[in-house]
């Protein structure tokens, strides 16, 4: 896991899906990773508990 240094860091997708789908890329950058998966409700730890048992589920 990495460290949010405050400045946005370009999701792996960026490479695979940025020249034809920008869009969705920025919004998969801003909205999941940027405001969901950093609200302060859970902590860290949780967080990836929840992603993993969602992930084993599927």
């Amino acid at each position: 896991m990495t460290q949010n240094t405050g400045s946005p860091q370009p999701a792996g997708g960026r490479s695979g899906l940025g020249d034809f789908a920008p869009k969705l890329v920025e919004l998969t950058d801003t909205v999941l990773f940027g405001d969901v998966w950093e609200r302060p409700e859970l902590s860290a730890r949780d967080r990836s508990l929840v992603t993993v048992t969602a992930l084993a589920a599927l």
